[in-house]
């Protein structure tokens, strides 16, 4: 077993580990990255279409040609990257246990930043009756297959739920000569973005039906057909709407789920809606010094945003480990104990915390808490919880309203939405803030 001490480590080598540890080092000498495949760029590897990159770089770019950029970005520069490397535990003192092709190690860090992404909700999660024939794929391992495989995964697919990655699939197959028989959502709204509704459903003639679900796969060996229902206001499959599509394959785009079992292991506390980690301001967690950024804190919209959001975490993370740094030299050089220098560690611009509430149809914010003063623009994000046809953002303390966004719009839940708050308004705000729609 091998030690190895770095200031910052970065677990996850895909756009939100690579966009953090380029800004760590940007702050520290040491940074590390911890990728469990034999390559970097994440997910992004198998997403050849196009719609990336046009907030950070202004040019529309496939998911290869995003990754790459990063990719190259770190190699002109001195950060580690272990590749074919394992996270096995995270500890609340920031060791980071790995298993790679030469042995266990053993990574002290003076700070962690989570970025293992997300993975699918499978069959299993939602409890489709039938039973286990092949044919069955989630939308994310198709796409890998006839992307990066070369396999084909059927000739007649039925896709189950309008997830962006099920709606670009239907795309995608269809450009193979697959047919595809429809998308079928439970909601009484889709899930994906209105772009990739448009281009990749009504473009190419596609049917989408909303408040319809898979109740019974059919089949033995090979999937031979769906039982789809309607269902009501509940939720419920409603009796004699039942209807037989004959197929061979079935793709599940119903919902992705924050990689949180590192982030459990570390005793992080996480979010019952998101099952991602709690974070504040700094995105930090609440292990001091353990930070997360990216799909395994929410799932996002667009790569842009986790990248954006990942360089904060990056910065975030270098800080407190160069806090860490200095203040163990300082304690060293009056012979003080290193627990207490650890206990200073991130403690210099962090005063009162805000909780952050969401009421009504907001579903979910991140973050979760204010660290008055240790940002200098707080970023509240959040997702709504159904469609809203036109409403204002509020957020209040108390009886004071502290924003409110100028014009009513529309609110869907694909979209996530953002509001920067300064140091000034949030200057005589005591316990907490509540995140609404008025």
């Amino acid at each position: 077993m091998r030690t190895l001490k770095y200031d910052v480590v970065v677990i996850g080598g895909g756009p939100a580990g690579l966009a953090a540890a380029l800004k760590a080092r940007e702050k520290v000498e040491k940074v590390a990255v911890l990728e469990r495949n034999d390559e970097l760029g994440g997910i992004l590897n198998q997403c050849i279409h196009s719609g990336f990159g046009l907030h950070v770089f202004k040019e529309e770019l496939t998911g290869p040609e995003y990754a790459q950029r990063y990719v190259d970005m770190v190699a002109e520069t001195d950060i580690s990257c272990y590749l074919n490397t394992m996270v096995l535990d995270v500890t609340e003192d920031k060791h980071v246990v790995a298993m790679s092709e030469d042995g266990m190690l053993v990574f002290e860090a003076g700070s962690v930043v989570l970025a293992m992404g997300c993975r699918e909700r499978t069959r299993g999660q939602i409890r489709i009756p039938g039973t286990r024939p092949a044919g069955v794929f989630t939308a994310g391992l198709a796409q890998r297959y006839v992307n990066l495989e070369n396999f084909k995964p059927g000739s007649r697919v039925v896709i189950l739920g309008s997830g962006d990655i099920g709606l670009i699939m239907a795309r995608r197959l269809t450009l193979e000569g697959i047919k595809v028989v429809g998308v079928y959502e439970l909601m009484p709204y889709a899930n994906g973005l209105y772009r990739n509704i448009k281009n990749c459903l009504d473009d190419f003639g596609i049917p989408l039906h909303l408040s319809t679900t898979v109740t019974k796969i059919v089949g033995s060996k090979r999937v031979q057909a769906v039982e789809v229902s309607a269902v009501d206001e509940n939720l419920k499959p409603i009796p004699g709407t039942e209807e037989i599509i004959p197929c061979d394959t079935v793709l599940l785009s119903i919902g992705l789920i924050p990689e949180n079992e590192l982030s459990k292991k570390a005793g992080i506390e996480l979010n019952p809606v998101t099952n991602g980690p709690k974070v504040d301001n700094a995105l930090e967690t609440s292990v001091k010094g353990i930070f997360a950024c990216g799909n395994v804190l929410h799932v996002h919209d667009l790569v842009d945003q986790v990248t954006k959001e990942a360089e904060d975490a990056g910065t975030y993370a270098a800080e407190y480990a160069a806090e860490c740094a200095a203040a163990q030299q300082a304690d060293a050089a009056v012979s003080t104990d290193a627990e207490t220098a650890a206990e200073a560690c991130g403690t210099s611009n962090a005063e009162t915390e805000i909780a952050v509430i969401p009421e009504g149809m907001v579903r979910y914010t991140v973050p979760t808490r204010i660290c008055a003063n240790r940002t200098p623009v707080t970023k509240i994000k959040f997702r709504v919880g159904r469609p809203v046809e036109t409403a204002k953002i509020r957020i209040t303390s108390g009886d004071k309203v502290i924003f409110e966004s100028k014009k009513a719009k529309k609110f869907v839940p694909s979209i996530m939405e953002n509001v920067n708050l300064t140091a000034a308004q949030l200057a005589d705000v005591q316990d907490e803030i509540k995140v609404t729609l008025v």
